[in-house]
């Protein structure tokens, strides 16, 4: 055993190294026999190029220990300042029931579950996620919503594009409310311009041309609290063709007519204020509603209806959920995630309160609004905006310095919009002594008492809500925190998550996210603040986020990062950006073609499309690296216009490609950029430096590589690195350069989804330098160990010269179809009854299965699977005997159920053991899924993507 198997025992970081990697010492050795190597030195050594191993240490500071770093972060944390925040700009304070907290945002049966791709060991987080589009679609008064998207400005952005896509009218222009939030028309530019789009920025009533635009964004209310009647603006929209979108806060439609009901194409919004903190500016799940003949063209995931084997009524994701990997650069958005976890506690949010306690909530907030409005008019300043819900402009000339200053003095941010005005937003934690202290910044001494008989309302006569919403029963059922735990349970049981067994999904790193590391994101010091606070209130965060920075530019070789991309797809949006925005300021706005290999992430191309640029497909070989042949001729041919390649490192094949640097100088030579995808970074951090061997920028996904947990689809962080040259083009923000830096902002807040970067940063420093490489070298071993024992039961298709996979391997099972008719999609259903979650389904091979084991997962559950494989593969042999048909095998009936355990008449011809409980499992300890497979086909032709009475499907299960 060498000194690199094993993290020195005099480290403090020894013993959480020791948790955090699965296989023990003495298991490293087996398996290193298993594969065929000395050591994991000489192992990496036949994995990766020696052209590119790192050859220095990698730095990263001191490790610590579990009981160190929480020290640590308390330490950070401490430095951050707990103003009450009355900014709003679509970020408010709000109160998470702690039976929500407690057994949703801090269970790893929510937290640590994957996207529900698998829809048979999903169906709690699929209801939890049909429960959000019920209430999200009601309120917005529209007949269909999807599963959440990033955030409320990227959903304004995405509702522009969608508007471009269905709109009749021909004009490249969009028209945005000037009472629109400033981070969302940032977001909004900065998605038009690449696309040759123009923005106009104007008052609806008097500078709108519904001719001259193919849509127009709203605001309902407006980021001043203004409150109007849009029916008549998009009556006129839509009489002229244009697509009519409202930017809308969904607590404020509790009491305001909905959106809908004036006739609005697409709804969107934040559901933050539902129970999610403000995280200093995230992850928060954004929403977005709209009618039935849109439907199609929804971006992002969308929960429908279907049945299972039985017929009984069974969730799952509907229609283009991943439209961007169909549709590639023809695809109108990149979304290929969404904010789940955050969704899912939203939409327990409403269950918790249903429709009769967020009203009341929502009338607290607006009375309180109207008294604090009754006493600002009786000291003089009356508020600029006659109509409100919960947010008031005040006009205070050259005074405005004066209040900000005294409001601060009794730790109170109000917003200075820089004029004069200054903006007062009101939310559910809002008290008495608030309200008085704000009125004593402005000089009055008023009590809430005595101004409550003289407050009017704010919302007008004729736009208050009459129509019903929340109407389900499932948010009228669970008043009592009894009958709310229960429900949350009886959810969390139906799925299969991270906390039960391996998820071995190639690409998608399903690792330890360990407790210690989730601890601080619920601390109300990084919890609480608002992104828009004085800088001097967050110095904690800004402490974290610049070690954070140096951490991730030591392990990249990059020279900086940008933390504000909010996703992966994002990650690579504001990546191209860069590249395009340096070839503009070298004059060479022309060079607009990226080349992509075919082997690419559908987000790759759409992500391209988006950016502006002319997608080049390039070959691969058989061995599933890129053709470098090909690569010479088609950078040879756009040699003038070459803006840059996208290439995924390992590739997405599993493979260490030995001309990587080669591939870099191509490109380089022909006068484009190497953007290197980042979702492989595990293979790869402690042993190559991209930054180092020729990359300019990657995306670095942290909800992968750096243990965010994946919550079931999201939230996750895809900050970006650069080398030097283009520092200058890491994207902007508003709050940060007034809107003045050469690429705008692409997510709403400028620190992205700030809250749960301690997650990672907690990781790296719990790690160390020695800690993050012995990952990587056993996330390889353990895949290599995987390729090794499966390689006589499922071939494996791509290996390097030295027979190696990196941290990945495909299977190939497609000779099974013409041999016994099994698909993949037999075996992945037969891994639940094993009680795994399948890998990654045919892709980037049709046919195949990706696995990606990590470094987490020890010998004997890497075992656990390869046996349930090697079980899997005779099973399959059965079949090709003769012994019974594909139909009537344990394969084609899995997954089984309880149902299938209890049934009276059993006639299948395979024993009834063998179907429910296979390889010998325990029933006490058996993870049945709750139904059997979906109908996937079936639920496309009856799109249902709200909740349903049960007995609306009845005559599917006759």
């Amino acid at each position: 055993m060498t000194a690199s198997n094993t993290a020195p025992s005099n480290s403090p970081s020894a013993a959480f190294v020791s948790r955090h990697i699965g296989p023990s010492p003495n298991e490293v050795a087996d398996m290193l026999k298993e594969v065929g190597a000395h050591t994991l030195d000489a192992l990496i050594d036949e994995t990766l190029p020696k052209s590119i191993r790192q050859k220095n240490a990698l730095e990263i500071g001191p490790a610590l220990s579990e009981t160190g770093v929480i020290a640590h972060m308390k330490a950070i944390a401490g430095k951050n300042e707990r103003f009450t925040s009355l900014i709003g700009q679509g970020y408010h304070g709000t109160v998470l029931p702690p039976v929500i907290s407690r057994n949703i945002l801090e269970n790893p049966a929510w937290y640590t579950a994957y996207t529900p791709y698998q829809p048979e060991i999903s169906q709690g987080r699929l209801e939890a996620l049909i429960n959000f589009q019920t209430a999200m679609a009601d309120l917005a008064g529209l007949e269909i919503a999807n599963a959440s998207l990033l955030d409320e400005a990227t959903a304004a952005a995405e509702a522009m594009a969608m508007a471009r896509r269905v709109s009749k009218n021909k004009p490249d222009t969009f028209f945005v409310d000037a009472d629109t939030h400033p981070q969302t028309i940032a977001v909004i530019r900065t998605r038009a311009e690449p696309l040759g789009w123009d923005v106009v920025v104007g008052d609806p009533e008097t500078e709108l041309n519904p001719e001259e635009v193919f849509g127009a964004l709203l605001s309902y209310p407006g980021t001043s609290g203004a409150v109007r009647d849009l029916t008549g603006i998009i009556k006129g929209l839509k009489g002229a063709g244009a697509v009519a979108a409202v930017a809308a806060d969904p607590l404020a439609l509790t009491l305001l007519t909905s959106p809908g009901e004036m006739g609005a194409d697409i709804v969107i919004g934040s559901t933050q204020r539902f129970g999610v903190a403000m995280g200093y500016g995230g992850p928060h799940a954004a929403y977005m509603a709209t009618t039935d003949a849109f439907k199609r063209v929804l971006p992002g995931r969308l929960i429908g209806v279907s049945v299972d084997a039985r017929g009984k009524p069974a969730y799952r994701l509907a229609l283009q959920t991943r439209e961007q990997h169909i549709r590639r650069e023809k695809a109108t958005s990149n979304i290929c995630t969404a904010q789940v976890l955050l969704a899912v506690i939203a939409s327990m949010y409403c269950v918790y309160h249903g429709p009769d306690g967020i009203r009341r909530i929502a009338r607290e907030v607006h009375s309180r609004t109207a008294i604090l409005a009754a006493g600002l008019k009786q000291a003089g300043f009356a508020p600029l905006n006659e109509t409100f819900f919960d947010t008031l402009t005040v006009g205070a000339g050259d005074r405005a310095n004066d209040i900000l200053t005294a409001a601060r003095k009794s730790r109170i941010n109000l917003r200075d919009f820089g004029d004069g005005r200054i903006g007062i937003a009101l939310d559910e934690t809002t008290t008495d002594a608030t309200i008085e202290a704000v009125l004593a910044a402005f000089g009055s001494d008023a009590k809430v008492a005595e101004l409550a008989g003289d407050a009017g309302e704010g919302l007008p006569a004729d736009l208050k809500r009459r129509s019903d919403y929340l109407t389900h029963p499932v948010f009228h059922m669970h008043r009592s925190e009894t009958d709310m735990l229960r429900y949350m349970r009886k959810l969390s049981d139906k799925d299969l998550a991270l906390d039960r067994a391996m998820i071995p999904l190639g690409s998608c790193t399903m690792k330890l996210n360990a407790t210690t590391e989730m601890l601080p994101i619920t601390w109300p010091e990084f919890a609480e603040l608002h992104p828009f606070a004085p800088a001097d209130q967050a110095l904690g965060y800004s402490e974290m986020f610049e070690a954070l920075s140096d951490a991730l530019c030591a392990i990249t070789g990059y020279d900086a990062i940008s933390l504000q991309p909010n996703s992966g797809a994002q990650g690579e949006y504001a990546g191209l950006l860069a590249i395009r925005a340096f070839h503009r300021a070298n004059g060479e706005g022309h060079r607009k073609v990226c080349l992509i290999p075919s082997s690419a992430h559908g987000t790759n191309p759409a992500s391209a499309q988006m950016a502006g640029m002319d997608v080049v497909i390039v070959a691969c070989d058989e061995a599933g690296n890129v053709d470098v042949a090909d690569l010479e001729k088609k950078a040879e041919a756009h040699k003038d216009d070459l803006a840059a390649i996208m290439i995924t490192y390992p590739s997405t094949h599993g493979v260490f490609e030995e001309e990587i640097v080669k591939i870099c100088a191509i490109v380089h030579d022909h006068g484009g950029q190497v953007y290197l995808d980042g979702a492989n970074l595990n293979a790869q951090v402690g042993i190559a430096r991209p930054g180092k061997y020729g990359a300019d920028v990657s995306h670095l996904n942290l909800h992968k590589t750096f243990c965010i947990p994946h919550g079931g689809g999201g939230p996750g962080m895809g900050p970006i690195g650069v080398r030097e040259h283009l520092i200058p083009f890491l994207p902007g923000h508003p709050a940060l350069d007034g809107g003045d830096s050469p690429v705008g902002a692409v997510s709403a807040a400028p620190f992205g989804s700030a809250s749960i970067l301690p997650i990672s940063y907690a990781y790296a420093k719990m790690m160390g330098g020695d800690g993050l490489k012995r990952a990587t070298e056993i996330a390889i071993l353990n895949a290599n160990y995987i390729a090794e024992r499966l390689e006589n039961h499922f071939p494996v298709l791509y290996r390097n010269e030295k027979r190696r996979v990196a941290h990945e391997c495909i299977i190939d099972p497609r000779a099974l179809k013409a041999s016994a008719g099994v698909t993949v999609d037999d075996i992945a259903k037969r891994l639940i009854d094993f009680g795994f979650h399948a890998p990654t389904m045919s892709f980037p091979v049709p046919g195949t299965l990706m696995i990606e084991p990590t470094e987490s997962e020890s010998k004997r559950e890497l075992d656990r699977f390869i046996d349930a494989m090697i079980a899997i593969r005779a099973e399959i042999e059965e079949v090709e005997k003769g012994s019974y048909s594909i139909e009537e095998s344990p394969l084609r009936n899995a997954p089984h159920t309880v149902e299938d355990m209890a049934e009276d008449d059993w006639t299948r011809p395979y024993k009834r053991s063998l179907g429910c409980l296979p390889g010998g499992m325990e029933a006490g300890s058996k993870y049945f899924a709750p139904v059997g497979r979906v109908d996937n086909v079936y639920g496309d032709r009856n799109l249902v993507c709200s909740c349903p009475p049960l007995e609306d499907y009845q005559e599917a299960a006759e």
